[in-house]
């Protein structure tokens, strides 16, 4: 792989709903990422740093396993300029769970955590073979996870990644089930995975880079060709 332009991102993990226990094990992984790839992160909980001047330090913005209302009324119209400006954003698991009283972010993250069952083995079906985050990957991908259903499928909004087999496991009610997707969002970039909600995801060296791919395309430094 071509080594990228230097750039920094931001990973957000502030919660104020359910905590994930892998935070911690998810900031590690996205900073060993940063230093093995180049490029600089930066972790906070606090939502000062959504700011005008804050967020012009990044090409990305990554909510890690986010929850709740996170921002106030003042952050959030910063984040909704720094992506109309052209700024990325990365989704990681419950930032579908996150600020479910804003539009601008519902659209963002394309679709609204709505439940799930106990985390079990499930299929993945890798729709998408040819975005940076996917490229590694195999046509079936079986992985353990907590898998949730989406209050409204993203599918007609979105470019679809990956998707469950809804018969490969229980409890999903979904049908047609996206689980990770990509769409380009009024001027800016967002990626999305369903996955991360395991301490083990973390350490696993193909979800390592499924997340490294996300990152790279929401900061604009890997393309995801036409389909």
């Amino acid at each position: 792989m071509t080594a990228d332009p230097p750039y920094a991102v931001l990973v957000f993990s502030r919660t104020a709903g359910y905590r994930h226990d892998s935070i911690p094990d998810g900031l590690r992984a996205v900073g060993e990422l940063g230093r093995r790839h180049d490029f600089t992160v930066h972790a906070t909980e606090d939502g000062g740093a959504f700011t005008p001047a804050g967020l012009a330090r990044y090409r990305a913005v990554v909510f890690l396993n986010t929850s709740g209302d996170v921002l106030d009324d003042a952050r959030r119209a910063a984040f909704e300029s720094y992506v109309r400006g052209g700024g990325g954003f990365a989704g990681i698991h419950s930032a579908a769970d996150t600020e479910y009283g804003w539009p601008f972010y519902g659209e963002l993250v394309g679709a609204r955590f709505r439940c799930h069952p106990e985390p079990q083995e499930a299929v993945v079906r890798v729709e998408d073979r040819s975005h940076p985050s996917t490229a590694h990957l195999e046509p079936v991908w079986r992985r353990y996870d907590e898998w949730y259903d989406y209050r409204t499928n993203p599918r007609p909004g979105v470019r679809v990644l990956m998707s469950l087999d809804e018969a490969s496991y229980s409890g999903g009610g979904m049908g047609d089930h996206p689980i990770a997707w990509c769409h380009d969002h009024l001027g800016g970039r967002s990626w999305y995975t369903g996955g991360g909600h395991t301490r083990e995801s973390y350490a696993d060296p193909a979800f390592r880079a499924h997340l490294l791919g996300g990152i790279r395309y929401a900061a604009g430094v890997a393309a995801h060709p036409a389909p």
